[in-house]
């Protein structure tokens, strides 16, 4: 497969042993690293034309993945 942009490890990259350990210790915390890696994907799918979608879905799909990595950054900062 192609690169894909706006992985965790490309928006956190000096982070990954946090990230890594939080989700180990925190199912709410897995849960949303999880969810933005299966939104990051389909977002990348409708960019690159390999499963296009409406324009409208696309942008919610965007819109809750900001969402999800403000909150996982948030997290990180308290963490």
């Amino acid at each position: 497969m192609s690169h894909v942009p706006h992985e965790l490890s490309e928006e956190f990259p000096d982070q990954q042993d946090r990230i890594r350990a939080l989700a180990a210790a925190d199912p709410h915390f897995a849960a949303m690293t999880e969810e933005y890696a299966r939104l990051n994907m389909r977002v990348f799918q409708a960019d690159s034309y390999e499963k296009p979608m409406d324009e409208l879905a696309e942008h919610e799909l965007k819109k809750r993945r900001l969402y999800l990595k403000d909150e996982i950054n948030r997290r990180l900062a308290h963490s």
